[in-house]
């Protein structure tokens, strides 16, 4: 096996715009007063946990959360956090059945609480790392020890759950193995991709105060730089731009708000993608990481010609979709978040933040590029498989596969084994995904989550029932919808998964069974849009 150094990923912070419920919809879903709910330790969940088929076996590790001063290749060393001093932080790996026994160390600066979740992991609800919905957030200074039977195999990651932590270094790949696996293969190799701001231009807690000014009542400068003409302005939703300045100087930071202009030191305009339906994000990141290296000096993996590799391909950005092929091959897509699929020959993926997927390739001879282009950002992650000799191409290599069939998850189709067995929909809620950039209110139903109040006005479920969610997304911007605690299935047959793309102003229906009781958050895997309040808790009636 290749050692992998990885890198990478925060999940979007909870909500901290406004206060508020969550409307869900139809089906009996509503304000949640005088609705009683499963606590996130109550006995529903000790009950369903003591079902979980266990081996006995314990994987115990320490992850300690620290400042820490990385390299990221080229000369690259920003200073983060990260667990245990690297990132993304050393892969932890464990079999089905398996007890994961992790104690978090929390040793950040200035009183700075954390977490840790468990991404895509079916898991007991007091286990998931999201305060303070499901936990009290471990403060500075202290730890707290996460216990879970990990009882389904498949590619997962962990990053904290706290603020935009997501898009700092705290992040690692979890890898659930089968024993019983059926894929036939030589080697395995984890493909971490990351976008990267923290320490080089700034921090993750700027991008968000610079964002959440929104881009109402701003007019456009004068001296704006080439980088922030008017030339792409149609794919934000952008409301009156009266008012608003731009600085020249993506990096400067003598730009402010202060004198009625805006500053752009962060805010990326132009990005437009026809595979995600317009505006391809909001974030200006000066590097784009495959395992924790610029596409300057990239990760390498050294294998022979003609074996055949398992690619375990995560997407840890905060704000950044990637279409990823490797040059001079196919790839069969033989799993996403986790779940088997009826395999797929492909030349690329589109892979957006939270997602994850599992691809074959049989390795030609020579050095070919493994390339995660940022989605409609005119930049590149890069890696190398090498089989034999040769130079490696250009950090800007474009091999023709990006531009061949590729696959979204939309069109894969679940494998028979995994597939939601027919049933009656007992109850349907509909996700409305509201706002927009000119005041930056990204919500779900309109209302932004009030992390200070997160069992207001819940989603209600039931424990036993076929729930379906209708995302309907009003917005002019895609959105990575992540629901923790459970994998739903799009549509009647599509795949099994835990996150999904859903293209602006269009819709997005998906089935699951309400058979792991408690408190579930419901969110855009974007970090800013979720820490923005794009977010819902998916409640259990006690």
């Amino acid at each position: 096996m290749n050692s992998i150094n990885r890198r990478s990923v925060l999940l979007a912070g909870l909500g901290a715009a406004g206060a508020g419920a969550l409307a869900a919809c139809s089906g009996g879903s509503g304000s949640g007063g005088g609705n009683a709910l499963v606590n996130p330790s109550g006995s529903a969940v000790a009950a369903t946990e003591k079902k979980r088929k266990g081996t006995g076996r314990r994987h115990e590790l320490t992850l300690t959360a620290a400042p820490a001063m990385i390299d990221l290749g080229g000369g690259v060393m920003p200073k983060t956090w990260a667990f245990d001093g690297r990132t993304p932080g050393n892969e932890v790996r464990l079999s089905v059945g398996d007890t994961l026994v992790a104690e978090l160390s929390n040793q950040l600066p200035n009183k700075t609480t954390t977490s840790i979740h468990w991404h895509g992991i079916t898991l007991r609800n007091d286990m998931d790392g999201v305060p303070p919905a499901t936990q009290t957030a471990v403060r500075a200074g202290s730890t707290f020890t996460y216990r879970f039977i990990a009882d389904a195999p498949g590619t997962y990651f962990f990053h904290p759950h706290v603020g935009v932590q997501l898009d700092r270094g705290l992040y690692a790949p979890l890898i659930v193995e089968d024993p019983k696996e059926t894929l036939d293969y030589d080697d395995e190799w984890v493909v971490l991709l990351d976008d990267w701001v923290d320490g080089v231009t700034g921090t993750p807690d700027q991008v968000f105060a610079e964002l959440k000014r929104g881009m109402g009542g701003m007019a456009m400068g004068e001296s704006a730089g080439p980088s922030s003409g008017s030339s792409g302005m149609e794919g934000h939703d952008m409301g009156d731009m009266d008012g608003m300045a731009m600085d020249g100087d993506p990096a400067s930071p003598s730009a402010s708000a202060s004198s009625g202009g805006m500053s752009m030191r962060f805010m990326l305009m132009g990005a437009e993608s026809d595979l995600l339906g317009g505006d391809a994000g909001d974030v200006k990141y000066p590097h784009h990481l495959i395992n924790g290296r610029v596409a300057a000096d990239p990760d390498v993996y050294t294998g022979k010609p003609g074996k055949k590799v398992r690619l375990r391909i995560i997407n840890a950005g905060g704000d950044t979709a990637y279409r990823v092929a490797l040059g001079d091959h196919r790839m069969t897509v033989t799993h996403t978040d986790g779940f088997p699929v009826q395999h797929r020959e492909v030349d690329a993926l589109l892979v957006g933040m939270g997602e994850r997927y599992d691809v074959l390739v049989t390795l030609g001879d020579g050095v070919f590029p493994l390339v995660a282009l940022a989605e409609g950002k005119n930049a590149n992650g890069l890696a190398l498989v090498r089989t034999g000799s040769g130079r490696g191409p250009k950090a800007t290599v474009r091999p023709k596969e990006l531009d061949g069939m590729i696959m979204s998850a939309s069109e894969l189709r679940a494998a028979d084994d995994v597939r939601l067995a027919a049933a009656k929909t007992d109850v349907i809620h509909q996700i409305k995904l509201t706002g927009g950039m000119d005041k930056y209110n990204w919500a779900i139903n309109g209302t932004p989550f009030d992390m200070n109040d997160p069992d207001a006005n819940p989603i209600l479920i039931e424990e036993g029932q076929r729930v379906r969610l209708d995302f309907v997304n009003d917005t002019d911007m895609w959105h990575p919808m992540h629901l923790h605690g459970h994998t739903y299935q799009l549509g009647e047959a599509g795949p099994r998964k835990d996150t999904s793309i859903v293209l602006p102003k269009k819709r997005l229906s998906v089935f699951f069974d309400a058979d792991n009781p408690g408190q579930w958050m419901l969110h855009c895997h974007n970090a800013y849009h979720g820490e923005a309040g794009m977010m819902a808790n998916v409640a259990y009636r006690a």
